[in-house]
């Protein structure tokens, strides 16, 4: 609902903006093709900086739309200056338009943006529009090899005469997100914009298998803010529709695909407004600015009031207690379904009571800080089981506000961290081995056997490498440490994706990337209980109903080693 409202918003503001003349700001040279590029520094070196490097979507030309006003074509940085208070925070649109991830690096340009980039900072990255030209040729020569690996290859450039490691998109961005960082910044990466390129289905195309999907997979390994405006933009222009679309495109340059006009790049920077909001970063807006709402959060904390508990049906009989969060449970919101909520028939509710605690927008830290275990505890007797599925909402950085006090401590240590919380209180927060540890200890005290799934894939990574590797060898040491039973969840949801396809598994999701539909809902339910069954001893087997008893045991195998403390 709330996206719906957003989008309204939006679609109101676009269709007022197409009639409005717009203020178009002093022309400074800008174009690549020049010798001579002349790029803005911050206004009051003593402020803040929202810093913007990126290609020609960002900041396009001579900043003066061709000589053609808002009819030419602009960039999104351009107008997004009007939505910050600029007396309290310097706009810095460091974009050069015809350069990629690569080239931005290798002609010099970051070497002189980094000079101004200092503690407290934001720095926007969008690339990826200019990544997938050649490698090698005597043109621009500013590709990078496809991916986020660690690949490279060596050329003798044709355009430079230099010879140059050349790295995959991901390389690149890592390297930003790590010098920004060194600098004391705050990197978010964005995914770019879409084209004007419709699908079969009449929607616009999407970039999740490309740049756009390897943009969020670096910001989710570095734990990075990520605006995806591929996504969020693309669903606003199939709100619109084709003839409102075009409308956002420069009209002298029909066959223009990738450029937006004004209009179009009005709508783009109120989208990245609209995603610095929801990642809560202390920017200063203007009243413009402020007007606009904060994308939707595609992981929101469930409203604890609003969930009924449950408690075991019969008190004699042992109880399966599932905890976790909302691809456990979801309670269809928004379309939404959570495999806990779909896996009672492969059961015998003659034999066993099924419970499901599990509650969206929690990690392995707040399900306990906020006390739920407790209620799990006080329901355990001598013969359950329960099933502890956490990971989804346990990364980011601790006292991140966009984190919304859900990440926990990385590893299995007992290290601390100690965060402030809105209240003014003190927190000390342990690490996810730690939070996991207490729950297995805890139960085990009340006579319960402990089982732990690592988290169900992200419907974008399963294809190209495998997910939540970390949280998998964190589950699988403590498991092993503490005297519990863990499945791989992941890797054996992720098998069942590779036998389906990605096309059957894009029809399993009701959202973006995370939340499954009733379909895929029912496929990881059925996964768990191959999981289960190929635990060793099978400890659930003697409940199982006839659906149950008819699905193969998985294939089991150990999850990757890492480092206790590895990302």
């Amino acid at each position: 609902m709330m996206r719906c409202r957003w989008i309204a918003t939006m679609l109101l503001w676009c269709c007022a903006t197409a009639a409005i003349a717009q203020a178009v700001p002093v022309a400074v040279n800008t174009d690549p093709a020049r010798a001579q590029v002349v790029l803005p520094e911050p206004a009051i070196p003593g402020l803040p900086s929202l810093i913007l490097i990126g290609d020609s979507t960002v900041r396009n030309g001579h900043d003066d739309g061709q000589g053609k006003g808002p009819a030419g074509q602009w960039g999104w940085g351009n107008p997004l200056a009007a939505y910050f208070d600029t007396a309290r925070l310097n706009v810095v649109n460091r974009a050069v338009g015809g350069l990629s991830s690569r080239t931005y690096l290798s002609s010099g340009h970051w070497e002189r943006t980094q000079a101004f980039i200092k503690a407290g900072d934001v720095v926007l990255i969008q690339f990826g529009h200019n990544d997938s030209g050649a490698i090698n040729d005597t043109s621009r020569a500013r590709g990078t090899i496809k991916g986020v690996g660690e690949e490279s290859e060596q050329i003798d450039n044709l355009l430079t005469g230099k010879h140059e490691t050349v790295h995959s998109y991901g390389w690149y961005l890592r390297f930003y997100i790590a010098e920004i960082r060194r600098r004391g910044a705050t990197p978010v990466i964005c995914s770019p914009i879409p084209r004007k390129a419709w699908e079969a289905d009449g929607k616009i195309g999407r970039s999740r298998d490309g740049y756009g999907g390897w943009a969020a997979q670096v910001a989710r390994q570095q734990q990075v803010g990520f605006i995806d405006l591929n996504e969020q933009v693309a669903r606003q222009y199939d709100a619109l529709g084709r003839d409102a679309v075009m409308q956002l495109f420069p009209q002298t340059t029909p066959e223009e695909r990738v450029h937006t006009n004004w209009a179009g790049a009005e709508l783009n920077a109120r989208t990245v407004v609209a995603g610095l909001k929801a990642l809560r970063l202390p920017l200063a807006l203007s009243s413009a600015g402020q007007a606009i709402p904060p994308l939707e959060d595609e992981r929101p904390v469930v409203d604890a009031a609003k969930v009924s508990a449950e408690k075991p049906r019969d008190a004699a009989l042992p109880t399966l207690f599932l905890v976790g969060d909302s691809t456990v449970k979801s309670g269809g919101v928004n379309g939404a379904i959570g495999w806990g909520e779909r896996i009672a028939p492969y059961f015998d509710a003659n034999k066993i009571n099924l419970v499901n605690h599990a509650i969206g927008g929690r990690s392995s830290r707040t399900f306990y800080t906020e006390g739920r275990w407790q209620r799990v505890l006080d329901q355990l007797k001598p013969g359950d089981v329960v099933a502890i599925q956490f990971g989804h909402n346990d990364g980011g950085r601790i006292g991140d506000p966009a984190m919304k006090g859900r990440a926990s401590g990385k590893g299995i240590g007992p290290e601390t961290v100690e965060d402030s919380k809105p209240d003014g209180s003190k927190e000390q927060v342990h690490t996810f081995g730690w939070y996991m540890a207490n729950y297995v200890a805890s139960a085990r005290a009340k006579g319960a056997s402990v089982i732990l799934l690592s988290p169900v894939p992200h419907k974008d990574v399963w294809e190209q490498s495998r997910d939540f590797a970390s949280f998998a060898a964190w589950d699988q040491h403590v498991a092993r440490n503490e005297g519990a039973q863990f499945a791989d969840l992941t890797m054996v949801v992720s098998d069942g994706y590779r036998k389906l396809g990605a096309q059957t598994v894009g029809t399993y999701f009701s959202d973006a990337r995370t939340h499954t539909n009733d379909a895929g809902a029912v496929f990881n339910a059925q996964s768990v209980v191959a999981a289960f069954k190929g635990l060793q001893g099978n400890p659930l087997g003697a409940y199982l109903s006839a659906q149950g008893q008819s699905i193969a045991a998985a294939d089991l195998r150990p999850a990757p080693s890492l480092p206790v403390s590895a990302n």
